[in-house]
């Protein structure tokens, strides 16, 4: 009987003892918030993020990741941040620009005309902004894109004098949508991004903005019958951390999260730019009416009225100086574009 008892416990204690050689306990978590829902995209990449770094790290490292918004949204999870609570996020444009105001930069309305105005721009300026965000105690992971926003409305809008009809939703606390609309001569309607598709559904707002991608994911889409051709703004993200909580990791590990971070930031962007071009072609064969926007006087009104939209932040998101830089790296770009070969 005594054998028969000592058997399971000397194979329990043989098991134990080969654990360290299997592979190391996780010794460092990462606690990760994002608005992002599970199946999406966005979710679906950072976990790929994920796998990658507890591989390489052989466990040691990973995150324990909280989707779809429960721990709020942006602004929330960077007070949470601050607080300790939580250690890093996944955030649009409104979420960086809790932490550097001139980061807002990037989702400027009528900025960037297409994805090589993007990508050039990034290769300029993000080692400047890196150090931005390294100056407010965060670190840098990866900028990411939600990708280009339209106008989505439930009357056509073919022009800036159309946009004074619409009872336009804002995402509430957001001075880049507030400088655009105003410049658009609208007075938006602020709220949560959760409360949006409801009040599409009562009537309270009859447009909004988002990515293709993203209207389709929110079902946005099946309460609007038109989209607008022209795009807002280039909508920025980024997987950020706090400073405190990187720089408590081994150097190993550290390097780990940063150079997986820009891997699959950059896989999210690339794919995220597809599956947005794919989106607008659902929309269109689900019944959302495509409005062109090709007259070049129609064009050049919203290029005036994102200039005057940005000139009207100085002093409030950035100075001056910065915007003048920022405008004459896409306007060279462009110069350069359109000299012959």
């Amino acid at each position: 009987m005594k054998r028969c008892l000592l058997l399971p416990i000397l194979c329990l204690a043989a098991a134990l003892c080969a654990l360290p050689q299997q592979g190391k306990a996780q010794q460092y978590t990462i606690k990760f918030a994002t608005l992002a829902t599970d199946g999406s995209t966005w979710m679906n990449v950072f976990k790929e993020y994920d796998a990658a770094i507890r591989k390489e790290s052989g466990g040691r490292l990973g995150f324990k990741i909280y989707a779809g918004g429960v721990q709020g949204e942006d602004k929330d999870v960077m007070r949470k941040i601050r607080l300790g609570q939580i250690h890093s996020a996944g955030i649009t444009g409104v979420g960086t620009g809790e932490i550097s105001s001139k980061l807002r930069i990037l989702d400027a309305p009528f900025l960037f005309q297409n994805y090589d105005e993007v990508d050039h721009f990034h290769s300029v300026m993000d080692a400047e902004l890196d150090q931005e965000v390294l100056n407010n105690n965060f670190v840098m992971l990866g900028w990411a894109e939600v990708g280009f926003v339209y106008v989505f409305t439930n009357t056509p809008v073919r022009g800036v004098a159309d946009m004074k009809d619409v009872k336009m939703w804002m995402w509430e606390g957001d001075q880049i949508a507030e400088a655009a609309f105003k410049a658009l001569g609208i007075k938006p309607i602020p709220m949560s991004v959760i409360d949006v598709l409801t009040s599409l559904q009562t009537g309270l707002i009859n447009g909004a903005y988002t990515s293709p991608l993203a209207a389709l994911v929110l079902q946005w889409n099946t309460r609007v019958k038109y989209m607008m051709s022209a795009p807002l703004a280039d909508a920025s993200g980024a997987v950020v951390i706090a400073k405190k909580k990187f720089d408590a990791l081994p150097a190993d590990l550290q390097e780990i999260l940063l150079r997986n971070g820009r891997k699959y930031m950059a896989d999210l962007t690339r794919r995220s730019r597809e599956e947005n071009a794919a989106s607008i072609q659902t929309l269109k064969r689900n019944g959302i009416q495509w409005i062109e926007v090709t007259d070049k006087k129609t064009v050049q009104d919203f290029q005036t009225t994102g200039k005057t939209a940005r000139q009207s932040l100085v002093g409030k998101l950035y100075d001056q100086a910065f915007l003048d830089r920022v405008e004459k790296i896409l306007t060279d770009f462009r110069a350069t574009r359109r000299t012959p070969k």
